[in-house]
């Protein structure tokens, strides 16, 4: 083969296969971008790919195409862009004390009931399940475990018909009580829980409305991880007094206890990404005062690198300290686990050896913007955990 000819052919083998090369990284930015975003223009860009230029959108209109392209040349993908104003919040990072009360009583547990013959559970031949959340008996709405109590110790051996919540849908049933030959009273064989407690850290306050936001993940029962429905709930005041330090394979936990306080305000929601709620005016001036607002960070505008969390790990009031968002997954299944977060500063890492139970709603602090909140910790390394997007609690 002539000289040019060779020359001709390995320039044409290295332009195909640099072409194949940006193709495939193209295809790599396509799997990694988001179907949709939030943002306040149609200007649209990440911070995670400052390579990626937004070479073409329609403006105007409440919802767009924006197409993203690399180095302005080859597109990589159509986003739709959600036209929005972002929030300006306080971020919190103070502790509150949770107590709920449920819509109807969660079934937590079974147990036989003895009688002459052979033992038998009564709730498990009715269908019930660990997890059902019984709404209603013989029509009368639940709103303690008591009231379901009496109705079986007061029924003579009756049907009782049950509306139960299982995975959303409505299922009706009917419970036969058992007597119990030991303890010679009607029984339905299954344990029920209709309230629950316990420590979270505040993300956010809309200080013109008193709206606030926690956890960034939902207040679950222990016993059977199902989401608790609230039928009430308050948001109280709670000092801090000490934690036990997380270690590999051993989670640590805040300790502190309830104050005598006024409440804080009400709680109306709790669901995947957090239990939502509305504070007292006084609750506002009392927990914002003069504190800093930020504007909230769409997903976008999140890069890996540098960050601050805020929590309380002593007391009552909040500090700042250094983390690094080592990874982001814009594309996550699960809405509370949308970045991984590693705590770097080390008064944090001495005080509590990093992420423990209590400082779920911690918010996360990126370029001036409040971009997240702290969610889980790594049981193998409490020096990591999970964080959900700013913007998937505000939704």
């Amino acid at each position: 083969m002539h000289f040019k000819d060779k020359i001709k052919k390995s320039a044409a083998l290295i332009l195909s296969v640099a072409i194949a090369g940006l193709f495939g990284t193209a295809g790599y930015y396509s799997v990694k971008l988001p179907e949709s975003i939030s943002a306040e223009t149609s200007a649209v860009s990440f911070a995670m790919y400052p390579e990626l230029d937004c070479i073409g959108s329609v403006s105007g209109i409440a919802e767009d195409k924006a197409t993203l392209s690399l180095f302005g040349a080859i597109p990589v993908k159509s986003v739709s862009v959600h036209h929005t104003e972002a929030p300006t919040l306080v971020a919190a990072g103070q502790p509150f004390g949770v107590k709920l009360l449920m819509e109807g009583v969660m079934v937590t547990g079974m147990g036989k009931v003895d009688r002459t013959g052979s033992d038998i559970c009564p709730a498990e031949l009715a269908g019930v399940e660990i997890g059902d959340v019984i709404r209603c008996a013989n029509g009368v709405p639940l709103t303690s475990n008591a009231d379901l109590q009496r109705m079986i110790s007061e029924s003579g051996g009756s049907d009782i018909e049950l509306s139960i919540i299982r995975g959303g849908a409505e299922i009706n049933t009917v419970l036969t009580p058992v007597m119990s030959e030991t303890k010679g009273k009607w029984l339905g064989g299954m344990w029920v829980r209709d309230s629950i407690a316990g420590i979270g850290t505040m993300t956010y306050i809309n200080k013109n409305t008193g709206e606030f936001a926690g956890l960034g993940h939902p207040v679950c029962d222990a016993d059977t991880g199902e989401i608790i429905p609230i039928h009430s709930g308050e948001a109280v005041a709670v000092e801090i007094t000490g934690s036990r330090k997380g270690e590999k394979g051993i989670p640590g936990e805040l300790h502190g206890r309830f104050t005598r306080s006024p409440v804080y305000g009400v709680l109306d929601k709790n669901c995947e990404s957090g239990i939502y709620g509305r504070l007292s005016e006084q609750a506002v001036r009392e927990l914002c005062g003069n504190a800093e607002e930020y504007k909230m960070g769409f997903r976008q505008d999140i890069t890996t690198g540098e960050a601050v969390i805020r929590s309380t790990v002593n007391g009552t009031e909040p500090k700042d300290y250094s983390a690094v968002i080592e990874s982001i997954n814009y594309n996550s299944s699960e809405p509370s686990k949308n970045m991984v977060i590693r705590i770097t500063d080390p008064e944090l890492i001495e005080a509590s050896g990093g992420i423990v139970q209590g400082m779920s709603g911690s918010p996360v602090i990126q370029n001036g913007r409040l971009i997240g909140a702290v969610t889980h910790v790594f049981i193998a390394d409490p020096t990591h955990g999970y964080a959900i997007f700013a913007e998937n609690m505000l939704r």
